[in-house]
C-alpha cells in the first residue's frame, strides 16, 4: 500500500502518514469532525468554543487544523462570508467505517471476531449496549 507524508498541525504539533486516496483524520481534526457533525456547518471561532468545554486549544491551533483539513479533503470551506464557514466533507458512518477497518486489518489481523471480542472484553458495555449487539447477532444468524 502507498504512503505519502502528509504535514500537519495538531494538538501535540506531530507528523503523520495517511493512506494515499484515503482519509485518515488524526486525533485532533476527528476532535474537530465530531463537532461538525454535532453542530453542522460553523465558523472556525465556533468550533473553538465547542473544543474549549473540553480542553483548552489555541484558536489559531484550531485554525490550522482546519485549514489543513480543508487542503486534505476532510472539510471544505465556504469563502461566501466574513468569517468562513466550514462542513464535514465525509459523513461520520464513512470515517468509522473506514478508520475501524483500518484498525481491524492493522491491530488484529484483518479479523473482525477478534476486534469485536476485545471490545466486549471491556467492562464499558452498558445492558443496553449488550441487548443491542445480541440483537444484531441473532439477525445476522438467521438463514
Amino acid at each position: 500500500m502507498a504512503y505519502r507524508r502528509v504535514r500537519k498541525f495538531s494538538l501535540t504539533n506531530t507528523k503523520s502518514f495517511v493512506y494515499a486516496g484515503s482519509l485518515k483524520p488524526t486525533a485532533a481534526e476527528l476532535e474537530i469532525l465530531n463537532v461538525l457533525w454535532a453542530a453542522g456547518p460553523a465558523t472556525v471561532r465556533d468550533v473553538h468554543s465547542a473544543l474549549e468545554g473540553h480542553r483548552q486549544v489555541g484558536y489559531t491551533t484550531v485554525l490550522k487544523l482546519m485549514q489543513i483539513m480543508a487542503e486534505k479533503g476532510l472539510v471544505v470551506r465556504d469563502e461566501s462570508h466574513k468569517a468562513h464557514v466550514y462542513r464535514r466533507a465525509l459523513q461520520q458512518k464513512e470515517a468509522r467505517s473506514t478508520l475501524l477497518g483500518q484498525m481491524r486489518d492493522s491491530l488484529f489481523g484483518g479479523s473482525s471476531a477478534k476486534l469485536v471480542l476485545h471490545a466486549l472484553s471491556d467492562d464499558r458495555c452498558t445492558p443496553e449496549e449488550i441487548a443491542e449487539i445480541r440483537r444484531i447477532l441473532d439477525e445476522r444468524a438467521k438463514p
